[in-house]
């Protein structure tokens, strides 16, 4: 069922997201040649619970085999959810850092693909291709209007590029819990396709290859990997939608 805001709890959950910038503004400059993502994580929990806030993501998911994190950090052909480790981020790498924070309540979610020293033409137009694909997807989300318009943008512009479509896992809604209705995809083929309504929080996220679309789960049963081994990025925004706009709330 999709969850409808109101101002109180839009508020709120704006609140979240702007932590959440002001801790991406003084992460990414962290994000570099020779960090451990462990590193990266460790400093990412001091920094949200110095300022009241709680990891979103350390603890969710099934009881047996919960997220060990604050920050999922994916590396090259890793598209998602990413375990901090000690592996050691290299020159030339894509590195997609996704986090979220709840603030008394209320949930933010954001992710930025990070250039980690110079890295290849090809891994620079996909970082960039997949950021453009996320304000293509944002600017057709419209009171009124269709949930599909979102994905079909970012398909477009996707494929225009020749790039893979990440199929198997999508967008979602959010704000009063990490993942909500409806889901987003970023090529939608069927299923329920609403209105976009006031009070709708969304959280859109292209994730992009420089290959096919396809991938797989590793063994630990979080990180998604590109079947075909090459490059991946990821770039998300929350948003709300209001009748007459709608509000980035995770803008730098």
């Amino acid at each position: 069922m999709i969850r409808y805001k109101n101002v109180k709890q839009i508020e709120g959950i704006r609140e979240s997201c702007r932590m959440l910038v002001s801790m991406y503004k003084e992460m990414i400059p962290l994000v570099k040649p020779g960090v451990e993502t462990i590193e990266l994580d460790r400093w990412a929990q001091r920094w949200i619970k110095a300022r009241g806030g709680k990891p979103a993501f350390l603890g969710y998911g099934p009881r047996k085999n919960p997220f060990p994190g604050a920050l999922c950090i994916s590396i090259n052909e890793q598209v998602i959810h990413g375990i901090p480790s000690k592996r050691r981020i290299r020159e030339g790498d894509l590195v997609s850092v996704d986090s979220g924070i709840n603030l008394g309540g209320y949930i933010s979610d954001k992710s930025v693909t990070v250039e980690a020293g110079r890295v290849s033409a090809a891994f620079h137009k996909l970082s960039a291709v997949t950021r453009e694909c996320l304000y293509k997807g944002i600017e057709a989300a419209k009171a009124g209007d269709r949930l599909f318009a979102i994905g079909r943008a970012v398909e477009a512009h996707a494929r225009a590029a020749g790039y893979g479509i990440v199929h198997q896992f999508c967008g979602h809604g959010v704000g009063l819990e990490v993942h909500e209705e409806p889901s987003i995809s970023n090529c939608p083929k069927g299923g329920p396709n609403p209105r976009l309504r006031e009070g709708m929080v969304l959280a859109i996220e292209p994730m992009i290859n420089l290959g096919t679309g396809d991938v797989e789960l590793l063994d630990d049963d979080w990180t998604v990997v590109t079947a075909d081994g090459k490059a991946s990025a990821h770039w998300e925004h929350t948003i709300a939608i209001f009748s007459d706009h709608t509000e980035i709330l995770t803008e730098d």
